[in-house]
């Protein structure tokens, strides 16, 4: 049989012509079918494979899901020399026929009659042990490093982790603050007035967001009413929010009309604030003697009245711009008489703007036919029969933006003054 293999192995590199000829002639052959194993990892050996044709699989924790495939051979090569060399050893790693293959089989017994035969075969075995000890310190000291750098990236991303949840704590930490700072700017209850009733609402779309609103007291006989939305969401929003706010009470309390007062409050915003940011307001004045609502809208939705029997209207309008935008800017100036039954409807975009499931928004045909079913109620119970109708229609959909509700709703002689929470 060809010898031209056997010359190849470095085991059997110097022997005689002669002595390859005689171990190719008397060295058992195997045939074997693929996937066959020739021997496991961890098991003592006593073989040594050389292959003739096809090609052999090296492979740590074979048919495992955790295999991993160190090196294929091909003829000429050898695998398992080192149970030969090392009595009693154990395979390091396992082989496996990866197509249909021939070998050459050299047994314990094969191997101790050649080297008896040569005994300079001895140098060889010496040679390829060091090679090979060499070739494991090598392949091992590449794992160790290996190993380091992906400890190492390991512990970085760790650390990153760490520091990234570590940050988010804070700054959840920072928006509860926040949102327990902007619930205290908001009235904890509403007047309680003759004739008149309040309710509000509002849930922002994050933790903090640009919404606000307000009831307070003027005087024994007027009723503050404001509601306001900064176009954006979130700490920026809520910081000017909070700023807009305190302006519009402080000048409001002051005294003046509510055109007066969202003029002055533009100015300082238009000349003091640097921010895109802007706000939509309605700040209106409501008198309990008259029933007279008196308002300023500065590009808000248009407020909704129902009456007792059931009709709602959106009130008439004129052009209407957001303060601080442009230092000289329209308003909307009206005024509305509210007699008994009649429910006032001022809210944010957020309650138009919300979509349910299939992303249609809820609108203002919708809004009319639940606010039309309000008609007689009392107003806290408007707002929060509104808002339940809003979510049930959202269905679990994420939110927008910010939604708010301020409802006032005159009551008749008969009913008393009312309030809200």
């Amino acid at each position: 049989m060809n010898t031209d293999l056997l010359v190849n192995v470095p085991l059997f590199r110097g022997l005689p012509a002669s002595e390859l000829e005689h171990l190719a002639d008397t060295l058992r052959v195997l045939d074997v079918l693929p996937g066959t194993v020739l021997f496991q990892e961890e098991e003592v050996g006593n073989e040594l494979f050389i292959v003739i044709t096809g090609q052999i699989e090296v492979a740590k924790g074979m048919n495992t899901p955790e295999e991993k495939i160190l090196k294929t051979i091909g003829p000429g090569e050898y695998v398992g020399e080192m149970s030969l060399l090392m009595p009693q050893g154990h395979r390091s790693a396992g082989a496996r026929a990866k197509d249909r293959a021939r070998l050459w089989v050299m047994t314990r017994a094969d191997f101790d009659g050649l080297l008896h035969r040569q005994p300079r075969l001895a140098y060889n075995m010496v040679k390829v042990l060091s090679e090979r000890l060499a070739d494991s310190d090598t392949v091992a000291f590449r794992d160790l490093v290996e190993k380091n750098r992906q400890l190492q990236k390991a512990y970085d991303e760790l650390k990153a982790a760490q520091a990234q949840i570590i940050e988010k704590e804070r700054l959840e930490r920072e928006l509860q603050v926040a949102a327990g700072i902007q619930t205290s700017i908001l009235p904890r209850t509403l007047p309680k007035i003759a004739g008149f009733e309040f309710g509000a609402h509002m849930d922002p779309a994050r933790v903090v967001g640009g919404d606000f609103y307000d009831v307070f007291p003027l005087d024994d006989d007027r009723i503050g009413v404001l509601i306001g939305d900064v176009a954006d969401k979130g700490v920026p929003s809520a910081l000017f929010m909070a700023r807009t706010h305190a302006l519009i009470t402080s000048e409001a309390l002051r005294g003046g009309a509510p055109g007066a007062v969202l003029r002055h409050v533009n100015q300082y915003l238009t000349h003091l604030e640097q921010t895109d940011l802007f706000v939509t307001v309605i700040y209106g004045i409501l008198d309990r003697r008259t029933g007279e609502l008196a308002f300023a809208r500065a590009g808000h939705e248009l407020p909704l009245l129902v009456n007792a029997s059931g009709t709602v209207t959106e009130l008439p309008h004129d052009r209407g711009m957001p303060i601080g935008v442009f230092p000289e800017f329209d308003l909307d100036e009206q005024s509305v008489r509210l007699v008994p039954g009649d429910t006032l409807l001022l809210y944010t975009d957020g309650l138009n703007d919300c979509r349910g499931p299939q992303g249609e928004s809820f609108g203002r045909e919708r809004l009319h036919k639940a606010f039309r079913d309000m008609a007689g109620k009392e107003a806290q119970a408007t707002c929060d029969t509104l808002v339940k109708t809003l979510m049930a229609y959202c269905g679990g959909a994420d939110q927008d933006d910010d939604v708010t509700l301020v409802s006032i709703h005159a009551v008749g002689s008969e009913d008393g003054g009312g309030g809200g929470d």
